[in-house]
């Protein structure tokens, strides 16, 4: 996919977004993440994904030019989604990040999409539970954020994918566009979207992003 390709994807979800490259330097943004974190594209563009978020995960981990986002995208891993906290325009806030690795094919550089979710309330929830988990039982801090973690029911969770479904949403996580994904399974361009049509009404997604984040959290993906 091109680098323009790589911004209309960021550009068409509703949610805050935006792509880092494999300097970890911005490379696209959109207008929700300029609500969201006050910068906007201009301001944005080029400059390091670490000094704008400014986050830090719940041990206290602060972002960095090494972080595992970085890591994963030099080795083109995936990455399931996380919690950060992160800086916005208004004050530091806890987001939930999901994480799509695209390719530019002029280049071949490796770009990885941020979709960012403010979860503030829930998140302060889910840490005074913790911290009354730890307090009242034997559970260390760990133990119990595991704990929480493993209990965070999402309703995708329920759905059932049939194994070309999954193959397909598989591959849209990947970033591949819906050709390419038509003829490495070969099979028609029609069958392809009529999947994705059926994967967005189970998912109950408006967009690809919206589907693949959904799967992301839940881990159908």
């Amino acid at each position: 996919m091109s680098a323009q390709t790589i911004q209309n994807l960021v550009t068409s979800t509703a949610d805050p977004g935006f792509a880092v490259d494999m300097l970890g330097s911005i490379s696209a943004w959109n207008s929700a993440a300029a609500d969201l974190l006050g910068l906007s594209e201009a301001q944005a563009l080029g400059r390091p994904c670490h000094e704008l978020l400014k986050g830090t995960d719940e041990g206290g981990v602060t972002c960095s030019d090494h972080c595992l986002i970085q890591q994963s995208l030099s080795k083109n891993h995936p990455v399931r989604n996380f919690d950060l906290q992160i800086e916005t325009k208004s004050g530091r806030e806890w987001c939930n990040v999901s994480i799509l690795m695209v390719t530019d094919s002029r280049t071949g550089s490796r770009h990885a999409i941020h979709l960012i979710h403010p979860r503030e309330m829930l998140k302060r929830l889910e840490l005074l539970v913790r911290d009354f988990l730890v307090a009242e039982t034997e559970l260390t801090p760990e133990s119990a954020r595991r704990l929480l973690a493993s209990a965070r029911v999402h309703s995708t969770a329920k759905v059932t994918l049939t194994a070309r479904e999954t193959e397909i949403l598989r591959l849209l996580a990947r970033g591949l566009a819906t050709k390419t994904i038509a003829d490495q399974l070969s099979i028609s361009l029609k069958t392809v979207n009529n999947h994705i049509t059926k994967i967005l009404a189970k998912l109950d997604a408006h967009t690809r992003f919206e589907a693949i984040r959904s799967a992301q959290r839940a881990g159908l993906v």
